[in-house]
């Protein structure tokens, strides 16, 4: 099975997609002072979510934000269970194809959980 001189490899990033991550904000915001953890933890979220993900449109659910807060300012969770889905963009005028929603995933313990791919709707 040897490749093909014409053949392309077919780029997944033009797909719909949805996985659940667990990301580690205790280490993003060390060093960052108090008045700015949360505002960062949201940044260094959207970061994370455009990174994995691809696309330059991320949006945040209020969950998520909820959670990052639920402690003030100061006190950020050390960790925050995300799911991440990559859906088509139905508005006609926006220059981007696809966009990220960033949505909550509420867990008991963190321990031993892994990235998986969820099914999206």
């Amino acid at each position: 099975m040897t490749k093909q001189k014409g053949e392309k490899k077919k780029s997944t990033m033009n797909e719909v997609l949805s996985r659940v991550y667990t990301i580690n904000l205790h280490k993003r915001l060390h060093g960052i002072k108090f008045k700015g953890r949360a505002p960062r933890a949201v940044k260094e979220i959207r970061k994370f979510a455009e990174q994995q993900m691809g696309t330059k449109d991320v949006r945040i659910d209020e969950n998520v934000n909820k959670q990052v807060w639920s402690r003030g300012v100061r006190n950020v969770p050390f960790r925050l269970r995300i799911k991440l889905e990559r859906r088509r963009n139905d508005d006609e005028d926006s220059v981007h194809k696809l966009y990220t929603i960033v949505t909550y995933v509420p867990v008991a313990s963190y321990k031993g959980l892994q990235t998986l791919n969820a099914e999206s709707k």
